[in-house]
């Protein structure tokens, strides 16, 4: 009798009966499951069916209630950013400089749990401000305000920052507020108002985009129902000075003379540039466009009502990157996936920095090639 020198004893025939065992157990698993698919898609007993569409009944009469409680809030969302409007609007004159805080105002206690030296925000502001005025120069105690407050803000934030370029951002220096305007106390159609300084790039004080809110249940698809939605949207016109529109751009290109004789000319063409201020020229909801379009608008109304709920309301914590976390849904909007490798490769500083934003200037203009 041989030996096996590697001291397996295991008989080839055992494992061939392994595997057919192992196929017969896949084999009724399959079989089961097919069989199980079959019971699923057998139709109903007739009562069962009958009291199912009682059911839905009674489910189509309480998602017609629901409409009816959003109705409602969004009525309180009208009422209530009428009281919130002074609020806001002395948060747009400390912004933009016309309105200076007292010290008192400026008393900021946070409790932070994470201060080593167990001292409150307020000594922590005062040895920041101390900082600033011993090393600041004198350009930097005359700055008014806080410089690029909303061009910041909205960097800060992916499902905007994504869209502002290189030649966006001297124009939204100019930007001095951002407001929400119901068209009435039902609280459903709004209107988000841009509102611009003195700029070389257009004649507008004012940039609007308006938006159609409805409530209603939508009779083909209503158990689809998850609250008020917006219908529609609609841009405005800019008025761009002269030479000064950044939504296009000219290119030079060789043409070849028609007369032959490899003679060539050049050729300016204008076409369309990569800009934030395209959002402004919406497409038309009401007409039946591609899939492209139909991204376009539902990506744009996913950004208008962010903006009214969340970041005109919180522009500060945004501002700080306070508010930059995953919201209630698990959505990410501050870009911090990577933050990690981002740092281990030694960019994770330059993410954000609110207080380099204020003190840098103005980045150059976007020069029309």
């Amino acid at each position: 009798m041989s030996h096996d020198p590697t001291g397996d004893s295991t008989d080839p025939d055992e494992e061939v009966g392994d595997t057919g065992d192992v196929q017969q157990n896949l084999k009724a698993m399959v079989q089961q499951t097919l069989q199980q698919m079959q019971v699923a898609e057998a139709p109903l007993p007739p009562a069962i069916r009958r009291r199912i569409k009682a059911l839905k009944r009674l489910q189509l009469a309480t998602t017609k209630l629901e409409a009816a409680f959003f109705a409602e809030v969004q009525e309180l969302e009208a009422k209530y950013l009428l009281q919130y409007q002074p609020w806001l609007d002395k948060r747009s004159d400390i912004v933009n400089g016309k309105y200076e805080p007292t010290d008192d105002e400026c008393v900021w206690e946070n409790g932070d749990e994470d201060d080593e030296e167990g001292q409150g925000a307020q000594s922590k502001s005062e040895n920041e401000t101390k900082a600033i005025e011993s090393s600041g120069s004198a350009s930097d105690k005359e700055i008014k305000g806080i410089p690029g407050f909303w061009l910041t803000t909205l960097r800060n934030v992916d499902l905007m920052g994504d869209m502002i370029e290189e030649c966006d951002e001297p124009v939204l220096e100019h930007l001095t507020d951002i407001k929400v305007a119901y068209v009435d106390t039902k609280g459903l159609d709004f209107t988000l108002e841009y509102h611009f300084s003195e700029n070389d790039y257009f004649t507008n004080k004012v940039l609007t985009k308006s938006y159609t809110v409805s409530c209603d249940v939508n009779s083909e698809e209503p158990f689809s129902y998850e609250g008020a939605y917006i219908k529609s949207g609609k841009g405005c016109t800019i008025e761009w000075k002269k030479g000064k529109n950044i939504t296009v751009k000219i290119v030079k290109k060789k043409q070849k003379h028609k007369g032959g004789r490899g003679q060539t000319r050049t050729v300016q063409k204008t076409v369309p540039n990569r800009s934030f201020f395209n959002t402004f020229s919406l497409p038309d909801a009401s007409k039946d466009g591609d899939d492209d379009m139909a991204i376009q608008l539902s990506d744009d109304f996913a950004r208008a009502e962010f903006l009214r709920d969340r970041l005109i309301p919180k522009a500060i914590l945004f501002f700080t990157g306070e508010a930059l976390e995953d919201d209630d849904d698990g959505q990410q909007f501050s870009g911090e996936e990577g933050d990690e490798d981002d740092d281990e490769n030694g960019d994770g500083d330059d993410s954000f920095n609110p207080q380099e934003q204020v003190m840098k200037s103005k980045p150059p203009e976007c020069k029309n090639q």
